[in-house]
């Protein structure tokens, strides 16, 4: 049996039954070794392909099955939807090994009645692929969007709500393409323009970011763990409108910071750079192997300022009140910004979702702001483009208090922005979706 067909089935199910995200589960596969190059990126795209194909694999596996989804077994709606994606995506994958293999898997995680079922599915697909057709036409716009572009149908409904069809469709389709890897210089070690030419000696193509000055964003590359720069601290890997962030808090050497959701650190990271390795940061978080990320990613950066604290976010400004020069409340959020970055992401969402975390996220801030001393500031920010998560979460902040005034956040950024709130949009900035405000205590 195909080992890398095998491989990518056990990643693809423990995303759907385990609630694995794909990106670990398949670092986590592939480091067992066994595979050649070209099985390791046949694997990767299957992977992420099945994964982030979602519903879409499913709409088209109905039509072709007498019984319900939910009747078939896990493991075997694993193989459908691999199988699928094969025949329909993945046009070096003659039909005929798309279906043979496809039956092995079913004879290997199966029996002879599971295998007999997953052939039969497999050569009518490829018989009658009209019968998986999307739906067209006018009054089908919707559906089809969702089904072409492989995104949850109430998603593709708020967007086409929201920026029209056109722009909804540029959306999707930009969280289609894969995104480039960025890092950010970690200026207390080296500067961007070296950073660069060490880059560039290791044979990897980069730019400059057009967002962030420490921002290098790398074309191809082989595996992190074999990139010298990023194992020895010069540079962490960081998405570049993540890295506005800090700009927006400005961090002075000596102050006092607490980011209130820090992990994985990258934003912590990066105040500690602009801070000179001078102050103090308070970097908090509720899962302790979280902040366990934060403190391996300062040591390795050679940052000391960095005091990991297990908290609750909601519980802050007890610890600290009235005390911080300055609090970044990087907010649990949806992620509806950054979802070409995780394949499984938009599966997960929910419209319920949108609802829920804005409560959250108001209470958050507010134990933020209750440990901002006079005439300090309160940065929010997520990476998601929903209004309810971020105009709106910092409109009700505001209006429950008179002790904070809005200043405009898209001046403070290193290319400045006449944006009072900065709302960064995928489909109009060629970026991950970001929300950055900045407001004063009085």
């Amino acid at each position: 049996m195909d080992k890398a067909r095998e491989r990518a089935l056990i990643i693809i199910n423990a995303v759907h039954e385990q609630e694995a995200y794909a990106n670990v589960a398949l670092a986590r596969e592939l480091r067992k070794g066994g595979l050649s190059d070209m099985d390791r990126r046949f694997v990767t795209e299957l992977v992420y392909g099945t994964v982030k194909a979602g519903d879409t694999l499913d709409w088209i596996i109905r039509k072709y099955i007498n019984r319900p989804m939910s009747k078939v077994s896990p493991m075997v709606r694993d193989i459908l939807r691999m199988g699928v994606y094969q025949l329909k995506y993945m046009d070096k994958v003659p039909p005929s090994a798309a279906c043979n293999e496809s039956v092995e898997l079913a004879k290997r995680f199966g029996h002879d009645g599971v295998a007999k079922f997953v052939n039969g599915v497999m050569r009518t697909m490829v018989r009658e692929p009209e019968k998986g057709a999307f739906p067209e036409g006018k009054g089908n716009a919707t559906i089809n969007l969702a089904l072409t572009q492989q995104h949850p149908e109430w998603l593709v409904r708020r967007w086409i709500k929201e920026f029209g069809f056109e722009e909804a469709a540029s959306l999707c389709a930009f969280n289609n393409n894969p995104a480039p890897l960025s890092v950010r210089t970690n200026t207390l070690k080296t500067n961007p323009s070296e950073l660069m030419l060490q880059l560039v000696s290791l044979g990897l193509d980069c730019r400059q970011s057009e967002f962030a000055p420490e921002g290098i964003l790398l074309g191809s590359h082989g595996s992190l763990d074999d990139l010298p720069v990023l194992q020895e601290g010069y540079c962490q890997v960081q998405d570049e409108s993540s890295m506005l962030v800090a700009h927006v808090v400005d961090p002075q050497p000596g102050e006092l910071v607490l980011d209130v959701c820090s992990a994985p650190g990258g934003k912590t990271t990066h105040m500690a750079a602009l801070m000179e390795n001078r102050g103090r940061i308070v970097a908090c978080d509720i899962y302790d192997h979280k902040l366990e990320r934060v403190r391996n990613n300062a040591q390795r950066l050679g940052i000391t300022i960095i005091d990991p604290m297990l908290m609750d976010a909601r519980e802050i400004w007890q610890e600290f009140p009235q005390q911080a020069d300055r609090v970044l409340v990087d907010a649990p959020c949806s992620g509806l910004g950054v979802l070409r970055r995780k394949p499984d992401s938009r599966w997960r969402k929910t419209p319920e979702l949108l609802k829920e975390l804005p409560r959250l996220q108001l209470d958050i801030l507010k134990s933020g702001a209750a440990a901002v001393k006079p005439g300090g500031l309160l940065v929010y920010s997520t990476c998601t483009i929903a209004r309810e998560e971020n105009q709106e979460v910092v409109q009700a902040f505001l209006d429950s208090t008179g002790e904070f005034t809005l200043i405009n956040a898209g001046e403070r950024l290193p290319n400045p922005r006449e944006d009072e709130m900065v709302q960064l949009y995928p489909q109009r900035d060629g970026t991950d979706g970001f929300f950055i405000s900045c407001m004063r205590r009085k």
